[in-house]
């Protein structure tokens, strides 16, 4: 369902979307297509997508050379999973991040997200 989080990962936050991809997609599991912003805007992405069986609606950046085409249609879904990101931060804990080890911030935001999307 679109706008529920399937699968959790927390990176630095040097960490670019396109580098952290991979490793979540994989937690994820298979799915139809990936909304993504142009954060997620790789060639090497597109493919492993396709490759899996999903569809890329992620539209190119605007220094590409050629323009890529995508789905603005289901792309107007996307608006729902930055709702969701939104209803995550509503929890106090999450938005001012108390926690200090990764593991506890990571366990605080599963918690959140099951009381939040599938309680």
């Amino acid at each position: 369902m679109l706008g529920r989080p399937y699968a959790l990962m927390l990176t630095a936050g040097n960490v670019s979307d396109v580098k952290a991809a991979p490793a979540l997609l994989e937690r994820a599991g298979r799915m139809r297509y990936l909304l993504g912003d142009k954060g997620y805007d790789a060639n090497s992405l597109r493919k492993a997508l396709r490759d899996n069986g999903t569809s890329p609606v992620i539209p190119g950046r605007r220094n590409r050379k050629r323009a890529i085409r995508y789905d603005q249609q289901r792309y107007r879904g996307r608006h729902l999973i930055e709702n969701a990101f939104c209803r995550i931060k509503d929890f106090r804990r999450v938005a001012t991040r108390y926690d200090k080890l990764a593991d506890n911030f990571l366990s605080g935001v599963a918690l959140v997200t099951a009381l939040a999307f599938w309680l």
